[in-house]
């Protein structure tokens, strides 16, 4: 079930819209105490699609964008739990126990900052742990521990930033799991998860929950509590429309039919740290057909010493002039101490290659030339991918968004014109994983 209320039900609005004698003369009415609980009182300030639904429910999934609102949900929601039930015991479960403490206990929109003065809960950091006046307990937990799950018993469960638990070796879902088993206190046991939307397979999964009742919502709904700036700086530096969809507009973005990547996929490659030290490390570029060109795809790929592939870092430039997208590729080869520079010089390799030493004479360059399409150069690397053989340390949103626009034998669906980033991605885990395995000419200069 979904909801999306409308935004302005608000009781606060009624009070706003009364002439302002009136408007007084309510106020004049409540003491000095009243008015400063008007403060601490959420249904009085939240949105409609901000309360928790009415009625026995058993999940409730707010999937919204940055800055909906999601982390206040979460903790008036604990807090209403807490101060209603003195036997409540609250899982509190983030990505990892810093992110728990930081943003849902002592963040600006956390427990602590929303609860009144005279029932704000004592933090008990070396016990991870919440205890309300009336007895109430919530405990931190880490995702990254699915473990730490197993066997502690709570009446409720707030989850937040599900999309960002940790996937590999499906320890997002495990840690849910644990989370489930031990929801077993108290007639009505409830769960909460907020967060913003990545087709990952936890995520995935709750959205199929013919149980689960489901809040969307957008960064503009709570335009009235946001700088204008925000909005715009933020839309502004995500650059891709799609990703503008996603951590904006709370959207789900869904696979292309065919697509050589799927988000799922790279979720399941994702890695926090590299497991191993690097062996060879290799920068691949796919430079601007012209002056004018789109992008410079500049991707930062290791081979560690276990034989798997990193992708490290996406230092792609926009719309750069030859000087700049050159320099841009020496410093991010000087700064990853790159044993290589795999460069496609299928537009000019003459100018490739002068443009690059202008900016860097001891550039240790490889320039390719590709003799077959972007998708059927991608589908070897792809299949890499599938084999756990490529890792992804940390998030590149505009390469990833490139790489899930390949399709299998057909024409490129993702933003802008052309996979730069992803070209350059391919090339370099080629380099590295392929070899000289048929495919690219390739010459050493």
């Amino acid at each position: 079930m979904e909801t999306d209320a409308p935004n302005t039900d608000r009781r606060l609005d009624w009070l706003l819209n009364l002439p302002a004698k009136e408007r007084l003369a309510q106020l004049s009415r409540l003491s000095p105490e009243e008015l400063g609980a008007m403060a601490y009182d959420w249904p009085l300030w939240a949105r409609a699609n901000q309360l928790p639904p009415k009625g026995d429910w058993r999940l409730w999934l707010v999937m919204a964008g940055r800055g909906f609102g999601k982390t206040r949900m979460g903790s008036e929601w604990v807090r209403m739990v807490a101060q209603g039930d003195s036997m409540a015991r609250i899982a509190l479960v983030a990505a990892s126990l810093g992110e728990a403490r930081s943003v849902m206990v002592e963040g600006e929109s956390g427990i602590l900052a929303c609860s009144p003065p005279r029932r704000r809960p004592r933090f008990e950091p070396s016990l991870r742990r919440l205890v309300w006046p009336n007895g109430a307990v919530a405990t931190l937990y880490s995702a990254a521990e699915p473990d730490s799950l197993r066997g502690p018993q709570h009446s409720h469960a707030w989850c937040d930033e599900i999309a960002k638990w940790d996937n590999s070796a499906s320890r997002a879902e495990l840690a849910w799991d644990n989370m489930l088993m031990g929801l077993r206190l108290g007639e009505s046991p409830q769960t909460m998860a907020t967060t913003t939307p990545r087709a990952v397979p936890l995520l995935n999964r709750l959205l199929k929950d013919e149980d689960a009742i489901i809040t969307r919502g957008r960064t503009k709904d709570n335009r009235a509590n946001l700088p204008e700036r925000f909005i715009r700086e933020t839309r502004a530096s995500l650059g891709s429309v799609l990703l503008a969809r996603q951590e904006l507009d709370g959207e789900m973005l869904l696979d292309h039919a065919g697509a050589l990547w799927t988000r799922a996929l790279i979720e399941s490659c994702r890695e926090a740290v590299p497991a191993a030290p690097p062996a060879r490390m290799v920068v691949g570029v796919d430079p601007p057909a012209s002056a004018e060109g789109d992008a410079c795809g500049i991707v930062v790929v290791a081979l560690g010493q276990d034989g798997i592939a990193r992708v490290l870092a996406d230092a792609s430039v926009t719309r750069p002039s030859p000087e700049r997208w050159a320099r841009a590729v020496a410093e991010t080869a000087a700064l990853w101490n790159a044993d290589r520079v795999v460069a496609e010089a299928n537009q000019g390799g003459a100018m490739v290659e002068s443009v690059l030493r202008a900016a860097s004479i001891a550039l240790p360059l490889r320039l390719v030339h590709a003799t077959r399409g972007k998708s059927a150069r991608a589908e070897p690397i792809a299949a890499l991918y599938e084999a756990g053989r490529v890792r992804h340390c940390g998030q590149f949103a505009a390469l990833e968004d490139e790489l899930c626009g390949l399709i299998t034998g057909g024409a490129y669906q993702g933003p802008g014109r052309s996979p730069d980033r992803a070209d350059a991605a391919v090339w370099a885990l080629t380099e590295l994983m392929l070899g000289t395995s048929p495919g690219p000419r390739v010459r050493d200069l």
